[in-house]
C-alpha cells in the first residue's frame, strides 16, 4: 500500500508547525535570542529536520512571514488594492492598513527581524525584497498606473518613486520609532505626495481619476 499521501501531511503539518514556531518566539524573545533549537522544541520536531529545509533560522522565519501573508489573504482581510476611482482615497485606504500591520504585534516582530537581517544577508535581503516586498510594491504600481493612464498623473509619472514617497515616511516611522504612526499621519502623507505632484492633463493626483 502507498503510504506516501500519509507521510506528505505529516510534512505539512511538521513544515507549518515549524512556521507557527518561529512566528510565536520571535514575539517572544525576539530575533537575538531566537534560534533554530528553541523552534524544533516548540514544533515538537527534531533540530535537522529544520536544516533539511531551511539553513537558517532567517529563512524560516521569511518562509513563515510568507505563509502569515498567504493565511491574511485566504482569510480574506487583503482583498486587493482598491480602485475606486478616487486615488487619494485609495491610496489612504491601503496605508492605513499597512499601518495597522506595523502596530499589529503578529507582524511587527517578524518584519523586524526580517529587516535588520536582510541589511547583513545580502542572499536573505533579495529573497524578502523579492517574495515579500516587491509584490506589495507592484500593486501600488499598478493602481498609480491606472491613474496615469487616465490622465490623472503626468506621462512621464516615475512611479516607483512614487511608490517609495509613500511608504518611506511610514518606513522610517516605524522602523525608527521616531513619532507615532496612525492612521492621520499615512493620510498627511498621501495628501503631501500627491499635492506635490504635476498636474497630469486630466487634472491631478488628488483628483478623481475615474473613466468618463
Amino acid at each position: 500500500m502507498n503510504k506516501s499521501p500519509d507521510a506528505t501531511r505529516r510534512s505539512d503539518r511538521s513544515r507549518r508547525a515549524i512556521l507557527d514556531a518561529a512566528l510565536a518566539l520571535v514575539g517572544e524573545v525576539g530575533y537575538n535570542k531566537l534560534t533554530i533549537e528553541a523552534i524544533a522544541a516548540r514544533a515538537g520536531v527534531g533540530k535537522q529536520t529544520i536544516y533539511r529545509w531551511w539553513p537558517s533560522k532567517a529563512a524560516v522565519l521569511l518562509d513563515a512571514s510568507l505563509a502569515l501573508a498567504g493565511d491574511a489573504a485566504s482569510a480574506g482581510d487583503w482583498t486587493g488594492f482598491p480602485d475606486t476611482g478616487d486615488l487619494a482615497a485609495d491610496l489612504k485606504t491601503v496605508l492605513r492598513a499597512t499601518v495597522d500591520e506595523f502596530r499589529d504585534e503578529k507582524y511587527e516582530a517578524p518584519a523586524r527581524a526580517l529587516t535588520a537581517a536582510g541589511a547583513t544577508d545580502p542572499e536573505l535581503g533579495a529573497r524578502f525584497n523579492e517574495q515579500l516586498l516587491e509584490p506589495q510594491l507592484a500593486l501600488y504600481e499598478a493602481r498609480l498606473r491606472t491613474a496615469r493612464d487616465a490622465g490623472r498623473l503626468p506621462a512621464d509619472t516615475d512611479l516607483r518613486l512614487v511608490v517609495e514617497m509613500l511608504l518611506g515616511p511610514l518606513t522610517y516611522r516605524w522602523l525608527l520609532r521616531t513619532g507615532p504612526l496612525t492612521h492621520a499621519f499615512a493620510d498627511a502623507v498621501v495628501d503631501g505626495v500627491l499635492a506635490g505632484l504635476p498636474a497630469g492633463p486630466n487634472g491631478v493626483g488628488n483628483v478623481t481619476d475615474a473613466r468618463r
